[in-house]
């Protein structure tokens, strides 16, 4: 079963990252820049940005992917796979 991540949920994994993986500190995250992006009045995509990073989520294949500002691609991670399944409650 898929389990498609909140946004809430997403974006403390993105802060997360650029922080580990990318030295980003608390200060510049407080500046973090998220944008959603709607096709047919529906969200594609969310795109978050710091510094000199962009963070790019495709939410309807739980793909999370960074990029520098040269367009590199630096890391990508399957949201599908670094979130649990939640137990519903009886």
């Amino acid at each position: 079963m898929l389990v498609s991540p909140t946004p809430n949920e997403v974006r403390w994994i993105v802060e997360q990252s650029f922080q580990r993986f990318f030295n980003i500190s608390d200060v510049e995250l407080s500046g973090i820049i998220e944008s959603p992006m709607i096709d047919d009045g529906r969200c594609i995509a969310r795109s978050y940005r710091v510094s000199n990073l962009l963070a790019m989520w495709l939410t309807d294949v739980g793909i999370l992917q960074f990029y520098d500002d040269q367009g590199h691609m630096l890391r990508r991670a399957n949201l599908f796979a670094e979130i649990e399944p939640k137990a519903n409650a009886a």
